[in-house]
């Protein structure tokens, strides 16, 4: 097969790299000298109908080479070889010293490209292969599991494609002010992995019921949408009321309520409790799963940190705060008596690693096997609920609540980006500070002393030092506090490693690139008044018509905010 690229090793790699490949002849294990195995590529976009794109993956350990034969396979199972497109590594050592990885291709003049099954062939040697040996010399390993590894990838491929293609209308009729593209194909993500996994268990423990949840901390109930639909009976519990809950229809139970630890909180009839992105609730969920029932399993995706009644501190600096936190949970799990596995979800998200937990399969055991010799149940009123004799245990009380400390987040969620400020306040805290800066030279903070006068700069502890205490105590209670008045008042200043500027709206790099917002909609011009215009001593740099702001009430137009609409019967 011709050569068509290589690349070389770097020139410390005199030894085979550790895990790239494993040859019988090197490390003298008693193997077969071939290995073959098919794999099917599913898309995430099925451009491809119901034709099946395949290829057979030979492996030579003795050669080491790995030789890839693509095919496809149609609906009543006849199979065309796609021979323009056989391509082969190879792993060769030259020299005694130097190790090289090759690409051949069978016939390049042959070869075909869609960008998905059928790969290019510059990507192939360009962007593939340095990959490839980079990640043979790199010695980190990571903190977590591999993608999916607790689940059939296939199902799962097949399953997710199923449900985006059933749900992707929500995207267009989404009424809350989140990114309906992230959180709606996030949470098609996170119902697809629990599907997947839940089939699994209904076929290894021979069930024939699908298993019934409770989603904590539910948020926008989509979750628990998906999953009523599917069959799964459950409800989802949050202490606020979202506006898309009024989209899902009477058969999406949702309720909205505050959740404390404690045995009001108790699910004995469930079988899965849900924690995704449950945030303080996160490490109590182990614990309301055990002391709900012994048979109760718990899935959670961990994102914000927090311990059982307040934010979680880190304790170790070799890990990350994410390892560490995940651990945390895990410990939490352990003690609670579960079995707990981690594993890494395939979601448009930075925090992917999930927990799956059962119950430590001795106690469960032994307690079914004690339900099976006591035969018939017998209630007595000098009988504990743990069937224990004696005093009724204090934790047990109807109001009791063993998450003593635990603050649940309240009802109404407060703004706290400095939106809410009064409006007086702000103009106060922006002119005073625009004033400071405009009246700096070039020597004082780099301004221009020609020209239109943008001043010089000041740092963000140096601006706090303009303000007085009443002012920044105001401040502190806002999330980000100074820093982010600042940078929601981008009309006037430019924040940029730590220090304040005026805008030049004349330099589109300062006025825009560096923002990154999105460029502004036609209907949005004119819509707030121009600060430069009303308070600059020399006004506005630009002209009316260039500046997207208004130059006097005249110029001024109504906001053009564009109405979100609901169509309440889409999902009923």
């Amino acid at each position: 097969m011709p050569k068509l690229f290589e690349i070389k090793f770097p020139g410390e790699c005199k030894t085979l790299p550790e895990g790239f490949w494993v040859s019988p002849a090197l490390t003298h294990e008693n193997e077969t000298p071939w290995a073959s195995s098919v794999r099917t590529f599913i898309p995430k976009v099925n451009t491809y109908g119901t034709n099946l794109h395949k290829e057979v993956i030979l492996k030579d350990f003795d050669r080491q080479q790995v030789t890839f034969l693509p095919f496809e396979e149609d609906s009543e199972g006849q199979v065309s070889l796609k021979r323009g497109n056989i391509h082969q590594f190879q792993l060769l050592h030259r020299d005694c010293e130097k190790w090289v990885l090759e690409l051949h291709v069978l016939a390049s003049d042959l070869w075909f490209s869609d960008g998905v099954a059928y790969p290019k062939l510059p990507w192939l040697s360009s962007d593939l292969l340095p990959k490839l040996v980079r990640w043979a010399t790199e010695c980190k390993s990571s903190e977590f599991r591999s993608t999916l590894s607790l689940l059939p990838v296939e199902k799962y491929s097949v399953m997710y494609q199923q449900l985006k293609e059933k749900y992707k209308a929500m995207v267009k009729v989404w009424p809350e002010v989140t990114d309906p593209e992230k959180f709606v194909y996030e949470d098609v993500a996170i119902a697809t992995y629990l599907l997947v996994l839940w089939a699994e268990e209904r076929e290894e423990k021979s069930l024939t019921e699908k298993q019934s949840f409770v989603d904590l901390g539910c948020g926008n109930g989509l979750l628990v949408h998906i999953l009523t639909n599917e069959g799964h009976p459950g409800k989802g519990i949050d202490v606020r009321r979202r506006k898309i809950w009024d989209m899902f229809g009477p058969q999406t139970l949702l309720e909205e309520k505050a959740i404390t630890p404690s045995e009001s909180f108790l699910f004995p009839d469930t079988d899965w409790l849900i924690g995704n992105h449950s945030d303080e609730l996160t490490p109590w969920i182990p614990v309301i799963a055990a002391r709900s029932s012994y048979s109760c399993r718990y899935f959670v995706l961990p994102c914000c940190f927090f311990d059982f009644c307040a934010k979680y501190q880190r304790r170790q600096c070799k890990k990350s705060q994410y390892k560490e936190y995940i651990d945390f949970i895990t410990e939490v799990s352990v003690v609670s008596g579960f079995n707990t596995e981690e594993d890494c979800l395939r979601i448009p998200s930075t925090k992917r690693i999930s927990e799956e937990a059962e119950a430590e399969q001795r106690r469960a055991h032994y307690i079914q096997s004690r339900q099976k010799a006591t035969g018939p149940t017998v209630y007595r009123s000098d009988l504990r609920s743990d069937g224990c004799h004696g005093e009724e245990d204090p934790d047990r009380t109807p109001n009791s609540s063993w998450g003593v400390g635990f603050q649940p987040r309240d009802k109404v969620e407060l703004v706290r980006n400095c939106a809410a400020l009064p409006r007086d306040f702000v103009d106060g805290v922006v002119l005073q500070v625009a004033n400071v800066i405009l009246g700096l030279t070039e020597d004082d903070g780099g301004g221009s002393s020609s020209g239109w006068n943008k001043g010089g700069s000041l740092s963000v502890s140096e601006v706090a030092g303009l303000l007085e205490q009443e002012t920044l105590q105001l401040l502190k209670k806002e999330c980000g506090g100074l820093q982010t008045l600042l940078k929601n008042n981008h009309q006037v200043f430019r924040v940029e490693g730590g220090r304040v500027y005026i805008r030049d709206w004349r330099d589109r790099k300062a006025s825009r690139a560096d923002t990154k917002r999105k460029p502004i909609a036609p209907g949005a011009l004119k819509t707030r008044a121009c600060w430069f215009y009303n308070h600059h001593p020399q006004r506005c740099p630009l002209q009316a018509e260039h500046c997207a702001f208004a130059h006097g009430p005249d110029e001024l137009r109504p906001s053009t905010k564009p109405l979100k609409k609901m169509k309440n019967d889409a999902f009923i």
